[in-house]
């Protein structure tokens, strides 16, 4: 199964002003993050303090990624490193020695 890379962030523009409804939409997209870490979808997940972004590590194929980003749009972008693990890249180096 594939693993991605996601560097995250908050569309301000499109963030509600008022604090009570940032916080309610916030805690909205944490449950289902929350769900998704609880279904294995993503490994790890964080916020850097005070920048409005962040990380998460997801495995999953790339239709279930893209299907799994569309519900945060338009308020966070997203992007998208595949990632190769460390065999992969051991079997790379290896092609390239002949």
């Amino acid at each position: 199964m594939p693993k991605y890379l996601l560097m995250w962030e908050i569309d301000a523009s499109k963030a509600p002003v008022n604090p009570k409804e940032r916080g309610a939409a916030w805690t909205g997209m944490l449950d289902v993050i929350k769900q998704d870490m609880k279904d294995g979808k993503i490994t790890d997940w964080g916020a850097f303090a005070g920048e409005g972004r962040g990380y998460s590590v997801s495995v999953m194929s790339e239709l279930d990624l893209a299907k799994s980003l569309q519900r945060f749009f338009p308020y966070i972008t997203f992007r998208v490193n595949q990632v190769m693990t460390v065999d992969q890249t051991a079997e790379l180096a290896k092609s390239l020695s002949g």
